[in-house]
């Protein structure tokens, strides 16, 4: 008897109408709108990993550590594969000045236009924590700029006497199950700024892989740092405010809407288009990350199921033996 996994596969390799699922891609990709898919999907991936860290603290929480180990899983391949090799398949990581000019330009930008915009919004929204909360990244963005710059110049020179700052870690904040405390443009903010700041770690995460591979610890600390910080705080507190996080049967919905999703709508067309274009490395990437996806679907959906029994049948890998 075929597995739900095999089912799934199936039914997404039809859609894919792709054929088999090669190796993963390593080749850059060209085409204009085979990268901008590619980043899409690396923003999705991102979003994905933080979440599902979320979803899966929660579950530990309530004692479900089944629930939480299937989260944790998913959200490290989430990140360490498929963001990995998105970002390969485009050359996202450039050399450490060029990373670090990126970065640069993000924080100063989320410090002086998207924060601060934010904020306005939402006091016009009478949403004051989340107010609050935009004028608090503003200022930690602005800081952030301040230290890749001063990296920058480091770097660049080297007799300068002017060392690369490593920021400073940051304790994470738990994240709060609940309700959204805000509506309209802001809970839409909110919602923006949970995908940027779980991009940003992602994004500083592989900077720092690099920086490390390339002799530079303490740039590699300097990332590694700001991405905790980006996570374990920024994200975290978004988090709170808009209720991303709910009951364990809400995460678990949550979480197959958004591989079906990925499965059988984002990667299919991101496979055809980069097909259409001889764009076959990152055609064959897509159509195995449609797959994965999948797959964790169909567990998610078995988690799901075995939740609401709540423990009625006995257990589930005994009644399959």
């Amino acid at each position: 008897m075929q597995t739900v996994r095999g089912v799934t596969a199936l039914v997404v390799g039809a859609a894919l109408g792709l054929g088999p699922v090669p190796a993963p891609a390593r080749a850059a990709a060209a085409d204009e709108t085979t990268r901008a898919n590619t980043l899409t999907a690396m923003e999705g991936e991102a979003f994905a990993h933080a979440r599902y860290l979320a979803y899966g603290a929660e579950a530990s929480r309530n004692g479900h550590d089944d629930i939480a180990a299937l989260f944790a899983a998913t959200g490290e391949t989430e990140l360490r594969e498929h963001f990995a090799e998105e970002a390969a398949s485009i050359d996202f990581v450039g050399s450490n000045e060029d990373n670090l000019r990126d970065s640069i330009d993000g924080e100063r930008h989320e410090a002086t236009v998207v924060y601060p915009g934010y904020a306005r919004q939402a006091r016009r929204d009478r949403c004051h924590r989340a107010a609050r909360l935009f004028d608090e990244l503003a200022d930690d963005e602005a800081k952030h700029a301040v230290r890749f710059r001063t990296a920058l110049f480091a770097i660049n020179h080297p007799n300068s006497g002017v060392p690369v700052p490593v920021g400073e870690a940051v304790t994470p904040v738990p994240i709060t199950a609940g309700e959204p405390v805000c509506s309209g443009a802001t809970q839409d903010n909110l919602e923006a700024t949970m995908r940027g700041e779980a991009f940003a770690y992602a994004k500083y995460t592989s900077y720092a892989e690099h920086a490390r591979a390339d002799g530079q610890p303490r740039l590699a600390q300097l990332w590694d740092n700001t991405a905790s910080q980006e996570l374990g705080e920024h994200f975290s507190e978004a988090a709170t405010l808009a209720g991303l996080v709910g009951t364990d049967a809400e995460n678990l919905r949550a979480a197959i809407d958004g591989e079906i999703y990925e499965a059988t709508t984002m990667y299919p067309s991101f496979a055809r288009q980069a097909d259409s274009v001889g764009e076959d490395e990152s055609a064959d990437l897509f159509a195995e990350i449609a797959h994965d996806e999948a797959g964790h679907a169909s567990a998610f959906l078995l988690a799901l199921v075995d939740l609401e029994l709540g423990g009625i049948g006995g257990d589930r890998g005994a009644r399959r033996s």
